[in-house]
């Protein structure tokens, strides 16, 4: 078998027509034979090219409603002979097959249809028949025949034909070969996806996951380790569809930190108000509402101004240049938005290592998403967590009732906590973290961890008390015993909110009556691992 094989004869049929009438002008020009089909011939020819309808060799004119066009064997035996193969050969001769040497096929926008929300049936008819089976055929015999099937992939080819005469090496084509394949195997993953979704099917006998690639990373989570990145095309606004106005290119660690920081913020809707989260290792160092952008990214700084150097920060608006010039004081790795000013922009163009990334908008945090995470052997599957709890859902368990002003604390405290590697214990005060404790397998050590912390602020910032004083507590889930409920208290805190639904609620309760503090139950857990 020769490594190089000519490319004489092309099949192109496409959905989407970017390039389309280039592609097919060059192709000709280099004496390649277009065989075509519906709008994708109508498009050749009236760009003036000669163009041979694929009914004209299969004898039979495209049916019902266009189902059925391509599915014949004067196309298929053309894409999948062995062009070495005497047998094969002398069955093309016999039956007046003619070798196709390049197949470019796009398929039916199914994806598409699917965001804009289509029925069922619009969806149905979407679904690509005919072009995934020429792909696959086309691809398994990748060692003759070139199959493209991305548009990016239009000037490759045409360079690819000059360096070799008008030949493909099977190099070229086994490349081209993997990623016809894997376009088909995330087109019918999107299929089998969407139909379980329409079924209610919430575990199906198999689930395929699949990505786009965006980008190489220099590394992993440590340098030891490859990574890449990849999109999943729910263009969810976030760090995978943003864009990126400076900056050197994003590491694993910071597209996972800026995910967690933007997905924080977005629990905190812009209409009312400002709100900034500053994120280290996934978790949050500092979160707040304010008046104003910039007050709201102070009062976050303040939470822990020592974690938040080289930290990530998200807002919920727009970057303005005050906040900008505030930012850009100590280190920081990321900033993410949903905007940014010009002058905002300018004032990080002075630093050139900082990425600032902008996006269409919040991610809607109650949107419902699946989730994976991979284990040996297998991938555990969930919704992702969009629990949120309102002011009707609290239940007051204790003496004393929050005052409304302690009330609106415990709720910020609660969509902070959902955000913290369990076990999670977030001191609240004035719509501002104070402390958070985070990761710790004793919830006692959350809370020690968030009011030691809180400790070293006051101190820093020549305070007269911790910030503790006063505040607000939240815990992602219940108080196994009493004795991280009373480090809370001793660390200042007057109002509590969590899950409840320990085995020793009532000895709970009780410790928080006679410490005086008021608590209420959520009967909902925000553990995140």
């Amino acid at each position: 078998m020769s490594d190089l094989h000519p490319v004489k004869r092309a099949l192109l049929s496409v959905s989407d027509k970017t390039g389309l009438v280039e592609l097919g002008q060059a192709l000709a020009g280099r004496g390649v034979e277009l065989l075509s089909t519906g709008g994708t011939a109508k498009a050749l020819r009236e760009a003036g090219l000669e163009v041979k309808d694929v009914a004209e060799i299969t004898g039979f004119p495209e049916m019902m409603d266009g189902r059925v066009k391509t599915l014949h064997p004067m196309v298929h035996g053309g894409l999948l002979a062995l062009r070495d193969n005497d047998d094969h050969v002398a069955a093309m001769k016999e039956h007046g097959i003619g070798g196709i040497d390049l197949l470019v096929v796009n398929l039916y926008p199914f994806e598409a249809t699917v965001a804009k929300g289509a029925d069922y049936d619009t969806c149905i008819e979407n679904i690509d028949i005919g072009g995934p089976a020429m792909i696959r055929a086309a691809a398994k015999n990748h060692d003759f025949v070139t199959t493209i099937v991305d548009v990016e992939d239009y000037d490759a080819l045409l360079a690819e034909l000059d360096a070799q005469d008008g030949a493909t090496t099977y190099a070229f084509r086994q490349k081209q070969a993997q990623i016809a394949y894997a376009r088909t195997a995330a087109y019918d993953t999107a299929v089998s996806t969407w139909m379980a979704g329409a079924l209610g099917e919430a575990t199906p006998r198999r689930r395929s996951f699949t990505g786009t690639f965006k980008q190489v990373m220099r590394y992993g989570e440590n340098s030891h380790q490859s990574a890449a990145f990849y999109t999943d095309g729910t263009g969810r606004p976030g760090v995978a569809t943003a864009t990126q106005h400076q900056g050197k290119e994003l590491s694993y660690n910071n597209i996972n930190d800026t995910d967690a920081a933007f997905e924080l913020v977005a629990e905190f809707d812009p209409a009312e108000g400002p709100a900034v989260a500053i994120i280290k290792h996934a978790n949050p160092c500092g979160v707040a509402r304010g008046e104003t952008l910039i007050e709201a990214y102070r009062n976050a700084f303040d939470c822990d101004r020592t974690s938040a150097f080289g930290g990530i920060v998200a807002l919920n608006q727009p970057l303005d240049e005050e906040t900008a010039k505030a930012i850009v004081e100590i280190f920081t790795e990321v900033v993410i938005a949903p905007g940014a000013s010009d002058a905002a922009k300018a004032v990080f163009a002075a630093k050139k290592n900082l990425r600032l990334l902008t996006t269409d908008g919040l991610p809607d945090v109650k949107a419902p998403i699946t989730t994976y995470r991979q284990v040996a052997g297998g991938m555990l599957v969930q919704d992702k967590d969009t629990g949120y709890v309102g002011m009707d859902d609290l239940k007051v368990v204790t003496k004393k009732a929050p005052t409304d002003e302690q009330m609106a604390d415990l709720l910020f405290a609660w969509k902070v906590a959902k955000h913290v590697k369990s076990n999670a214990i977030v001191y609240v005060k004035d719509k501002a973290t104070v402390g958070v404790g985070a990761g710790q397998m004793s919830r006692l050590d959350s809370a020690l961890i968030a009011a030691k912390k809180a400790e070293r602020m006051a101190e820093a910032m020549e305070l007269p008390q911790p910030l503790t004083i006063g505040s607000a507590v939240a815990s992602d889930a219940f108080f196994p015993f009493a004795d991280g409920l009373m480090e809370a208290a001793a660390a200042g805190a007057t109002c509590v909110i969590q899950p409840g639904g320990s085995m020793r609620d009532d000895e709970v309760i009780a410790a928080a009556d006679e410490a005086g503090i008021a608590m209420v139950f959520t009967g909902m857990r925000h553990f995140r691992h």
